[in-house]
């Protein structure tokens, strides 16, 4: 079984620097695996850090014009010869166990294709691991991202996902969206008829995004592509993904009804008490999770800026999709990765 680790990036140096050494750290035989690595047009230093680097681990390089991590992970596939394909985003790590977990579930299960979740490191900041509360939580996301209690079908997702290379032969590679394609793939490997499954044993450390900003503008675009996913795939649009903007858009209503049309403050009263009982939930739990106040405190101003973020990007590509009848629904492009 070898493996090919396929890393799609732009200008992220200083991550690749965190994750090439716990690949090479793996406690797996360095001739089964091989890194590729495909360089979206980065002007940081990228090429150059790596022509550099004397790894034990086999690394193929590959530059190429800026194109989005779709086309760069497709040229991954064209280019690995592994039997299996990882995907790993640069913004991840890789625990030292990672490739024993997957090899372990392979000689059980013999999955197609799979995919891990996704967790923190002790040395992440307060705010990434309020983030990764809300990212990983039962109240953030039902478990949808990785876990075996999910209440919706489990698809995976790029910063952790594996499978054969006959998947990629069968059905070729990702297509042309900027969000979601990844999701997108996934449906085509269970609608082609594979075996998917999930290896909870095999997570990745995550850091996602690193200011409320950056976080807040990547949530709105996923609400945005859910939309856009929906349209490719029905079975993709579950009440649970409309959940967010149900929550928000009554919210917001009952509180201009109650200020406005019908003036009570009881109905606000209680809408207050509601939202408070919510957040010492949070708080609790994530203290549980993280022993950390600060870190349980930043976890309630995260979880609810991801559900209005979410909110918002569902409205936008309802909008967009059902309402103006665009092809393809749009979120944030302008500096989004600033």
């Amino acid at each position: 079984m070898t493996f090919s680790i396929i890393i799609p990036t732009y200008n992220r140096l200083d991550e690749l620097k965190e994750l090439i050494p716990s690949i090479e750290a793996q406690g797996f035989i360095k001739d089964n695996i091989e890194l590729v690595i495909i360089d979206d047009g980065s002007t940081d230093g990228t090429r150059k850090y790596i022509n550099a680097l004397e790894s034990p681990v086999h690394i193929i390089y590959y530059l190429q014009e800026n194109q989005g991590p779709g086309p760069a992970r497709n040229k991954g596939m064209a280019m690995a010869t592994g039997d299996i394909f990882l995907f790993v985003d640069s913004d991840c790590m890789l625990p030292s166990q990672y490739l024993r977990q997957i090899v372990q579930s392979q000689e059980t299960h013999d999955y197609d294709a799979f995919g891990g979740p996704d967790t923190y490191h002790p040395s992440f900041s307060p705010l990434l691991k309020a983030i990764n509360y809300s990212m990983t939580s039962f109240i953030g996301t039902g478990g949808t991202r990785g876990t075996t209690k999910s209440i919706a079908k489990y698809y995976p997702r790029s910063f952790n996902m594996g499978m054969k290379r006959s998947v990629f032969e069968r059905i070729g590679g990702f297509n042309g969206l900027r969000h979601g394609q990844d999701m997108d793939y996934s449906a085509r490997i269970y609608e082609a008829g594979f075996k998917v499954g999930l290896i909870p044993s095999a997570y990745v450390y995550h850091k996602r995004r690193t200011s409320l900003w950056r976080f807040f503008k990547q949530i709105h675009n996923w609400g945005v592509t859910r939309i856009n996913l929906a349209n490719l795939h029905p079975q993709m649009l579950k009440p649970i993904h409309l959940a967010p903007a149900f929550l928000v858009l009554s919210a917001l209503l009952v509180t201009l009804f109650s200020l406005f049309i019908y003036p009570s403050y009881s109905i606000l009263i209680v809408e207050a008490i509601v939202l408070c009982l919510i957040y010492i939930f949070i708080l609790v739990q994530s203290y549980l999770e993280y022993k950390s106040f600060h870190v349980a405190l930043l976890s309630i101003v995260t979880l609810t800026t991801q559900i209005i973020a979410y909110a918002i990007g569902t409205l936008n590509g309802i909008w967009q999709k059902w309402i103006l009848r665009k092809s393809i629904a749009v979120g944030i492009t302008k500096n989004y990765y600033e």
